[in-house]
């Protein structure tokens, strides 16, 4: 028994290309041109028995564009960025080197106040770990890239620093398959049987 779970990266923001901190921008012009463009291959993912999103106005957005009708899950939500949020990576680098040197290098750090890396993969793993197994269960879900990077981190029981060397694009997809602290990697082209 197991499950194949489609995670689809969010079509981008405003906050994407300013790299914001756990931003709740919703979808941009580009974002939604993209959606347009990239839904026929995307859409064969509906069929998925079970569509979930992240919390975020630009999942959500994506999620119904694609005609998902998801359903929010909190445990799918951004790390939280706690006094860094809304932010950019070069704002909080000038006013807290030291503490941004140390959240990309311990994963048990929370220099900003919220949630440390090892924290944010564990809740995304747990949701995952968490997905009902039936014979060949689909599920879809729409997330931040930063929540798609977690979940392959957790789901190949890669080291947390794995986690900085995903690069996640808006709109691309990967499969985990498995249940339960067996997961595994599968790669397929766009629009591919979810």
């Amino acid at each position: 028994m197991h499950a194949h779970v489609t995670l689809v990266a969010a079509a981008r923001s405003a906050s994407l290309l300013a790299e914001r901190f756990d931003d709740d921008r919703p979808l941009d012009r580009a974002g939604w041109d993209d959606v347009r463009h990239a839904a026929p291959a995307l859409l064969p993912l509906g069929v998925a028995e079970l569509r979930y999103c992240s919390p975020t106005p630009r999942s959500r957005a994506t999620g119904d564009a694609l005609g998902f009708a998801p359903l929010a899950q909190p445990a799918l939500r951004d790390c939280d960025m706690g006094r860094w949020r809304g932010l950019t990576l070069a704002e909080v680098t000038a006013r807290e080197p030291a503490a941004v040197d140390a959240w990309l290098s311990d994963p048990h750090s929370a220099p900003h106040g919220g949630e440390s890396l090892l924290a944010f993969i564990s809740r995304v793993g747990g949701w995952l770990d968490t997905r009902p197994v039936g014979d060949g269960t689909r599920v879809i879900a729409v997330a931040e890239p930063a929540v798609v990077r977690a979940a392959l981190t957790y789901g190949l029981k890669a080291p947390p620093s794995t986690y900085w060397n995903i690069d996640v694009r808006p709109l691309s997809t990967v499969t985990l398959t498995g249940h339960g602290g067996r997961w595994n990697l599968r790669l397929d082209a766009r629009g591919g049987t979810p």
